[in-house]
């Protein structure tokens, strides 16, 4: 099998998570840097880091990088790959985005210009053609330009990774699936220990924790834009890495999974979510204020995305903390977790976190706060 270097992005702050996933798909992770991971895998790679990564934004294959800091190197620089190795000659091919950060060329449009000038001017040359019908499978290159380096990559995802499918209905300001994986996967919570979102929304915690518990691989159920990329990887390869992920699933006999939320819309659409990722018989969704939310269970994990600043003022905000704290010191030794944009979350609670991780959820500065229960004794258990 022809052999690849791949990029997988991810949200700025989880880059450990996910190299940690690669590390578990048995293939060399050869950079992590930030906002993205590079490993190098076959095309068996390709769609199995597709299907079963959960913290992943997408996967590129690396056509290549290189520095350029004028519009006429960036412009050799690109005519100079390989691209022939990726288009046939009558594929639809496209620079579908790109992006300039602290660099001296920053403008998306004029980037994405130059570089499809550059790709057409190599295969005309190549080809000996000098018109594209452009007929044949549909290509996109992605690009990003950091500090002046430029990287090239070929999309073979599509839809963001995050889109698993199952959420036809969302909250106002729900969290990417991707992102709640990750979270959940920093914490030390396993499918047999009990798990709770107080302020669930669409659901999108509990569900990916349901997932996880049955070994779910994430893209299971969906289509990515390699799968017409036959010249990149056979369909037989995308049909033995859909079967291996079907028969890895392991439904437990029972889960301790539950979500609770204020509207009782969002519990509906959280049940339906659930169905839809067919994880409804492990996981169960109720209606409940959080100053109203207890369970009997010992050593439990609380995972939440409380409301944000931009919906509540200070006060309100405050109050809603002091809620949520309360609610949690009445646990017994249950360990809380909390994803917020609001810096002050931890004084409002009135508790001192163990661990604050700072996470970019896209442009927005968000903090993870963690605050440790204690361990269950495992030997009485």
């Amino acid at each position: 099998m022809r052999k690849y270097e791949l990029i997988a992005p991810c949200h700025f702050g989880l880059e450990s998570v996910l190299k940690r996933e690669i590390d578990d798909l048995g293939y060399d992770v050869s950079k992590v840097e930030d906002g993205k991971v590079t490993f190098l895998g076959d095309e068996e790679a390709v769609a199995r880091a597709n299907i079963c990564l959960r913290t992943a934004e997408r996967i590129l294959i690396k056509i290549g990088s290189f520095k350029a800091t004028t519009y006429d190197e960036l412009f050799e620089a690109t005519k100079a790959l390989e691209w022939e190795s990726y288009i046939p000659r009558d594929a639809r091919f496209n620079v579908v985005k790109a992006s300039g950060i602290k660099s001296k060329l920053f403008s998306p449009s004029d980037i994405q210009s130059i570089m499809k000038k550059a790709m057409v001017e190599r295969l005309k040359g190549v080809y000996g053609i000098n018109w594209f019908d452009e007929t044949g499978v549909d290509i996109a290159i992605r690009t990003t330009i950091l500090k002046d380096e430029v990287t090239v990559g070929l999309d073979t995802t599509g839809t963001s990774l995050h889109k698993r499918g199952y959420r036809k209905l969302v909250a106002k300001a729900p969290i990417a699936e991707n992102l709640a994986a990750a979270l959940i996967m920093l914490t030390p919570w396993r499918g047999d220990r009990i798990l709770a979102d107080p302020f669930c929304g669409s659901g999108t915690f509990p569900i990916e924790a349901a997932m996880m518990a049955a070994n779910m691989a994430p893209g299971m159920n969906r289509t990515f834009k390699g799968m017409g990329l036959d010249h990149i990887v056979a369909p037989t390869v995308w049909k033995d890495a859909f079967e291996e992920a079907h028969d890895e699933v392991s439904l437990p006999a029972s889960a301790d999974i539950t979500g609770f939320d204020i509207d009782a819309s969002m519990i509906e659409t959280a049940r339906a979510n659930a169905k839809l990722a067919g994880v409804e018989k492990l996981v169960r969704f109720e209606k409940r204020d959080v100053k109203d939310f207890t369970h009997p269970g010992k050593y439990g994990f609380m995972i939440t995305n409380p409301p944000y600043g931009e919906r509540l003022n200070v006060d309100e905000l405050n109050v809603l903390y002091k809620t949520l704290s309360d609610s949690y010191k009445a646990l017994d030794n249950w360990s809380l977790f909390v994803i917020t944009s609001y810096e002050n979350a931890a004084t409002a609670m009135g508790l001192k976190p163990d661990k604050n991780r700072k996470i970019y959820n896209g442009m927005l500065k968000t903090y993870f706060y963690s605050f440790m229960g204690q361990k269950p004794d495992r030997n009485k258990q």
